[in-house]
């Protein structure tokens, strides 16, 4: 199959059968297109569209984007995980916004100068919004060329990658190929999926060796199995006398960088040095614990509830804390689990 059979053929299936309703499609600007493809790495279609909507609502252009307080961008990113997305994007902007007059690079390479932008992230910006012929090579395109060509090793070797950015570049058309990198993520969205594939359906199954060869089961070949290390800690639910809940900031870079979160401590007695407050374990309940996995480890977090009453205000400032209203809650951004915690200790204290 030539390359040119090969885009002719997805090409073919996406105009019969690909997505052209995305929020995203409507308006295929380089902005719209980058807050899109960010929030698309490693996240479903299905759980995007409303951040999505929800983000360009509150951000319509760039240079908004830029002049707001990252705390409001971590806020409407939260639950989408991965914030390190959401902090290079804002940091992205202001670069854009700043010092680039509002105009996005219009090369693969001047993308890639920018936080957050990859090879792949860079391609189909620049062919989406565009039109200049660039390759892409995320999640689903990675499938779809690994089943197609039979690779027989883990795409994430360097030797795998090196490989299919050979494949990739080498399908895509000089003509129409913004839709061309569309349809390719559709393609290993919708048939060419991790798990019972539509093979029957597809435009490359006459000449996809995985499919000749039986192995659409096992390929790609999965990431070399090892199990998560796991980590403990304790997170306090601080309640004052108001019913408000002490949340910190979380250093900028690192895990759930900028967000706000519970005060962390390996143990209650550690409360009084870190934070200024002689939490009383005898006043203090422990709740259910949840588990929250990482891409490289798993934590377990045993929350524990502690009524201060009407005294004990003052806490030490560094790091920045703040007292949580759950009853009006502030625009800031929250880890997920730290979200779920106040959401679960809210119904528990509410009887809810």
């Amino acid at each position: 199959m030539t390359p040119e059979q090969f885009s002719d053929a997805v090409l073919d299936w996406f105009d019969r059968h690909g997505r052209h309703d995305l929020p995203w499609q409507q308006n295929k600007t380089a902005y719209h297109t980058w807050i899109s493809e960010i929030m698309l790495q490693q996240t479903q279609v299905t759980t995007v569209i409303p951040y999505y909507q929800r983000f360009i609502e509150r951000f319509p252009d760039v240079r908004s984007l830029a002049d707001a307080d990252q705390d409001e961008v971590l806020h409407l990113w939260t639950g989408l995980g991965y914030y390190a997305r959401a902090r290079n994007l804002h940091k992205a902007a202001k670069q854009v916004a700043y010092h680039l007059d509002g105009q996005f690079p219009e090369t693969v390479e001047g993308l890639e100068a920018l936080p957050g932008i990859g090879r792949s992230t860079a391609g189909a910006i620049l062919s989406i919004s565009t039109g200049k012929r660039a390759a892409i090579l995320d999640g689903n395109v990675k499938r779809v060329l690994a089943r197609f060509y039979a690779l027989m090793e883990w795409p994430g070797t360097s030797q795998a990658q090196k490989q299919l950015w050979q494949w990739a570049e080498r399908n895509t058309p000089a003509e129409r190929v913004g839709d061309y990198t569309q349809a390719m993520m559709d393609l290993g969205a919708t048939l060419c999926s991790r798990s019972k594939p539509s093979c029957l359906l597809c435009p490359l199954q006459a000449h996809c060796k995985a499919l000749k060869q039986g192995l659409t089961d096992q390929l790609p070949k999965p990431r070399p199995k090892k199990n998560l290390p796991e980590k403990q800690t304790l997170m306090l639910i601080i309640r004052n006398g108001d019913g408000h809940i002490l949340l910190q900031q979380r250093p900028p870079s690192g895990l759930w960088g900028g967000l706000w979160s519970l005060p962390e401590v390996a143990d209650l007695r550690d409360a009084e040095a870190a934070l200024g407050l002689s939490i009383d374990s005898a006043h203090s309940q422990p709740l259910e614990p949840l588990r929250h996995t990482f891409s490289h480890f798993h934590l377990d977090i045993t929350p524990v509830l502690t009524e201060l009453g009407d005294c004990c205000e003052s806490v030490m400032e560094h790091p920045p804390t703040l007292w949580y209203d759950p009853e009006n809650p502030q625009t800031i951004g929250l880890a997920a689990p730290v979200k779920k915690l106040l959401q679960r200790a809210s119904r528990q204290l509410t009887g809810s």
